[in-house]
Formats: structure tokens, C-alpha cells, sequence
């Protein structure tokens, strides 16, 4: 999921600022924008808070599955036992009909197990989405403060790849120029108590 993410983002000019007059020289910067995602203890915090929920849900569609094998076995035992040519042929009608009300509940069952697969995933992805989101909007604004500050005109990401998976960005003259670190710095600078400064694993679904 991470991986289409940045293919989402692929081309992404994190932040075009226009400053001076028509007749000032244009300076522009970069910004690794991967790493500042990565690395922004925020995005970290809600990574770790997405794989809980996660968990959590897969938890219960556990529970839900295996009640669901357990009305298939007593489902299939029900059937086998309306074959059982010991018994008169009333009582293996009477099993029959126990048969068919079983895998009518077996099957209601299996539509609501799908249907909470579906649901949770779209409650995931829409999770990430908001937190993604939330974190970019964050970062564009601590780019455009640092960009204003040092007089840059544009700011580009470093890390953005076309859509053939190729570096947009294929030199830099100046690496002076790059404000990922005094970006994600100040990013962090609010960071609680224990944060490692290091990239947390890329987030999924349910898996389901």
C-alpha cells in the first residue's frame, strides 16, 4: 500500500512558491519528501496506531471465522447423518430439512463475514488516507515557512519518480539547497519523549 502511495505521489511538486518580482533570480530547493514522511514522528504514531486497529479487527474476524467453521462442520455432520439408511426414512427427511436450514444460516453467515472483510479494509484505507493526508499538509507548511525564509521560489521533491519509476529531479548543483533535514528537525522538534528518529514499516490492510 505504501508503494502505491508514492506512485500516487509520483511528479509531486511539494510546494511551488512565487516570491519577488518578475526580475529576481530563482532559487529552488528539494526536499526529500519520502524521508520526511517516513521519519515524521507523527506519521510514526499513527502508523503504530493503524496496525493496533488493524490487529484489533483481524482479531475479530477471526472470532468470526471460526464460528463460521464450526457451523460447517455441524452443517456437513447434520447432512451425513440424513444419509444414514439406520434411520427411518422420516427422521432422515427431518435431518435433511435440519440440513438445509443449517446451510441457509451457513450461508448468511459467509455474507457477513465478507462484508466485514469489505468494511474493514475501507475503514483502514480511509484511515490512511486521513493520516496521509493530515501529515503532507503538515510538511508543505514547515516547507513553505523554510522556503520563504531562505528565499527560495520552488521547492521540489527530491524523491519523486515518473511514471516509468524514473527520478523526476536528475541533478542537483547545489546539495546546500536540500532542507530535508532542517524540515524534518523541525517536524520532530515536538516529538514525545522516546521517539528513535527511525522509519517505522510500511502499513497494510486488515489481511484479511
Amino acid at each position: 500500500m505504501k508503494k502505491l502511495f508514492w506512485k500516487a505521489f509520483a511528479g509531486l511538486m511539494l510546494v511551488s512558491l512565487l516570491c519577488g518580482s518578475a526580475q529576481a533570480q530563482t532559487r529552488i530547493g528539494t526536499v526529500d519528501l519520502r524521508t520526511v514522511f517516513d521519519k515524521y514522528w507523527k506519521r510514526q504514531q499513527a502508523d503504530a496506531a493503524i496496525k493496533a486497529h488493524v490487529a484489533d479487527l483481524r482479531k475479530q474476524f477471526d472470532s468470526m471465522y471460526n464460528d463460521y467453521k464450526k457451523s460447517a462442520d455441524e452443517y456437513q455432520k447434520v447432512l451425513d447423518s440424513a444419509n444414514d439408511q439406520a434411520v427411518s426414512e422420516g427422521e432422515r427427511d427431518r435431518r435433511k430439512k435440519e440440513a438445509e436450514a443449517k446451510l441457509k444460516d451457513l450461508k448468511t453467515t459467509k455474507d457477513s463475514l465478507d462484508e466485514y472483510n469489505r468494511q474493514s479494509r475501507a475503514t483502514v484505507d480511509e484511515q490512511l488516507n486521513r493520516m496521509r493526508a493530515s501529515i503532507l499538509k503538515e510538511i508543505q507548511a514547515v516547507v513553505k515557512a523554510k522556503a520563504e525564509a531562505g528565499g527560495y521560489s520552488i521547492v521540489l521533491d527530491s524523491a519523486a519518480v515518473s511514471a516509468n519509476q524514473t527520478p523526476i529531479l536528475l541533478y542537483v548543483n547545489n546539495p546546500q539547497n536540500d532542507l530535508t533535514e532542517a524540515v524534518l528537525q523541525q517536524l520532530n522538534a515536538t516529538a514525545p519523549p522516546g521517539f528513535t528518529n527511525s522509519p517505522s514499516s510500511s502499513m497494510s490492510g486488515t489481511g484479511n
